[in-house]
């Protein structure tokens, strides 16, 4: 399964992201594919935070565009949200102590904890730092 970080999902909604075409271009063929596909429940909440806040966007996205977004994105038959379960701490427990991350590092390892804890095979993020987390690989779909 292939989980997608808040990044990509933020490039995928902003038609102002010179990422835009090939982000929204893997989240609709994920969407549209018959393998599951995921979004971890912290990602849903970053992308809001990132996309309605009016220091990061001028204009931000106005809050119902944004719920909206991710109801079509939560539309798709084959997506899979992410949360924590029972044996979540102990995925999460065993991140930390090995990755040693700290301080705003922890949501990464939070997500990288429910990949784990939920069999993703890959995450795909524009984002560099989870190359420090094992258990599935790493992949940012924007480039090559």
């Amino acid at each position: 399964m292939i989980a997608v970080d808040s990044n990509v999902l933020v490039y995928a909604h902003r038609e102002d992201s010179p990422w835009n075409e090939r982000a929204n271009a893997c989240l609709v063929r994920l969407a549209e594919g018959r393998a599951p596909w995921a979004i971890p429940w912290p990602c849903v909440h970053e992308f809001l935070a990132i996309v309605t806040h009016p220091r990061i966007y001028n204009p931000p996205t106005p809050l119902d565009m944004a719920l909206d977004q991710i109801d079509a994105w939560m539309e798709s038959p084959s997506l899979v949200l992410l949360s924590e379960s029972e044996n979540y701490w102990s995925q999460a427990r065993d991140i930390l102590k090995i990755s040693r991350v700290v301080g705003p590092q922890m949501h990464d390892a939070r997500i990288a904890a429910l990949c784990r804890q939920h069999g993703v095979m890959e995450l795909w993020t524009a984002d560099r730092d989870f190359g420090r987390f094992s258990g599935f690989s790493v992949r940012n779909p924007l480039i090559g």
